[in-house]
């Protein structure tokens, strides 16, 4: 876990299976492992908050900071640090369609969760999938994650047994 880090988690959509205790430990895992010596970083104190949404917000807050209009599994605010080396960002996870592409592809909620709660924290800390380089280096960083809490690969096949 990682030692130093604020989270905020407010529920604007209901998500029980989500307590705030999981979502807790899911995003200290990902920073202890993402920001691990020798990263620079390693060390600075971290805030995040972590918001689940419904469909019609997810949808309200694509189309404003991304101009898509549909409601996407995860969206990611990074703010950087400032002065003083605090790390911040905003993440919004759409509830209805974490249970919808969990069912689609033969993940239970949790696992689907897991995983882009990873995502999210990854990519608050400047992580990025948009070169080939880099969508390699962050997706084998998720699965490590993952995979030391009991999480199959979230780019592999699932079996929900």
């Amino acid at each position: 876990m990682y030692p130093d880090f604020s989270l905020g988690i407010q529920y604007a959509a209901p998500a029980p299976e989500l307590p705030r205790w999981r979502l807790r430990r899911w995003v200290g895992r990902a920073l202890g492992a993402a920001l691990a010596a020798p990263d620079p970083r390693a060390g600075q104190p971290v805030a995040l908050t972590l918001r689940l949404v419904d469909a019609d917000e997810g949808k309200s807050l694509n189309a404003a900071w991304r101009q898509r209009d549909y409601a996407t599994n995860v969206l990611t605010f990074e703010y950087g640090a400032d002065p003083s080396g605090l790390i911040s960002g905003d993440i919004v996870l759409c509830v209805p369609v974490l249970r919808q592409e969990a069912a689609e592809h033969g993940k239970t909620l949790r696992q689907h969760a897991a995983h882009l709660v990873t995502h999210g924290v990854l990519h608050a800390l400047g992580y990025d999938h948009i070169e080939p380089d880099d969508a390699t280096r962050m997706e084998a960083l998720e699965t490590a994650i993952l995979t030391a809490q009991g999480i199959p690969d979230p780019y592999g096949t699932f079996d929900q047994t």
